[in-house]
């Protein structure tokens, strides 16, 4: 049980040390927008609503991801 919370943790890690201006994300509490100004522990996401400051730990691995696929592995995921 240990290795694959080991494992999950370098991935977020990693997904949140590669975030760079530009990106389009989803945080873990649903709110979508995208990257506009990074700093070491957080981040500033512009949505449709505003600028809004987050932790850069806000910002959901999965959900990103996949918004971030390209189209045809999208299709995929909904089948």
């Amino acid at each position: 049980m240990i290795i694959p919370q080991f494992k999950r943790q370098k991935q977020e890690k990693k997904f949140a040390e590669a975030l760079k201006a530009g990106d389009k994300v989803i945080t873990k509490s649903g709110m979508h927008g995208k990257i506009i100004q990074l700093s070491d522990d957080s981040c500033v996401i512009e949505t449709l609503s505003g600028k809004i400051k987050f932790e850069r730990s806000a910002i959901s691995m999965e959900l990103s991801s996949k918004l971030n696929a390209p189209e045809k592995d999208k299709k995929k995921d909904k089948k």
